[in-house]
């Protein structure tokens, strides 16, 4: 646990310190791609003095000269450092009004033009999908997650509806992203951060051209269903290896 108290002080001190200068550079015009610089390196930052290794798969699925919308599960708060540092390019997140209101660092998300939005307000949410694809039109890439909350167990929950609306709109493709292992880094409602690795795989991108608002239904299981294929496989594969090491043991 003192670990755990000690990364979490140095880690508030290191954000504290990145976000002000993410607030500096938003001053000047068209300064978002720097400011999301500086968050890529923030999460490279953090996840190295907290010794998590990432292997990234599927890199070259993610064409940074195309808009698209990135979808990934969410089981921990180091989901979202895995994606600035290790996900390629820039892109934008879609995510939870209530972070823009911490200070200097709500600033610093703004700054680097990512988009609020209220889940308790249906109206404003729609307003804030209808920002994002404008900042997709722009060519900008938008991440988010569409469970809307970390799950517990590892599970893969429902999916939100909303930013499958966006994407429909946008008419960019989607881009599946799977983590494996960041509930074990550090699981939710805890503070507790642990050493450990984690698997960060892109998969090819899904067309939205062939879909419908009518129709979204079937896109939310292909995306899910491609999410959790992703996450059976690679985990599976990480403990047939440590079984196959036991066995060897003599």
């Amino acid at each position: 646990m003192i670990r755990s108290a000690l990364l979490v002080t140095l880690g508030v001190a290191i954000t504290a310190f990145m976000s002000f200068w993410a607030v500096i550079f938003s001053i000047f015009p068209n300064s978002d791609n720097r400011v999301h610089k500086i968050a890529n390196i923030w999460g490279k930052i953090l996840l190295l003095i907290c010794n998590t290794k990432v292997e990234v798969i599927g890199k070259e699925n993610f064409k940074s000269k195309n808009p698209h919308v990135l979808m990934a599960n969410h089981q921990s708060d180091f989901d979202i450092l895995i994606s600035l540092a290790y996900i390629p390019g820039q892109f934008r997140w879609l995510a939870k009004k209530e972070l823009f209101n911490i200070p200097v660092f709500g600033a610093a998300m703004k700054g680097a033009g990512y988009i609020p939005i209220d889940r308790q307000n249906k109206e404003e949410a729609m307003q804030s999908l209808d920002e994002a694809a404008l900042r997709i039109r722009n060519g900008k890439s938008v991440m988010t997650f569409p469970e809307g909350t970390r799950s517990r167990e590892g599970e893969i929950k429902a999916f939100k509806q909303g930013i499958f609306y966006l994407a429909i709109k946008s008419g960019v493709p989607i881009i599946p992203v799977t983590i494996i292992g960041s509930g074990q880094i550090m699981p939710k409602r805890s503070l507790r951060v642990r050493p450990g690795k984690i698997k960060l795989i892109i998969d090819k991108p899904i067309e939205v051209k062939d879909y419908h608002i009518e129709s979204r239904q079937e896109l939310i299981e292909k995306v899910r269903n491609t999410i959790i294929n992703n996450y059976d496989e690679w985990r599976d594969a990480d403990t047939a290896g440590i079984k196959d090491t036991e066995k060897e043991t003599p």
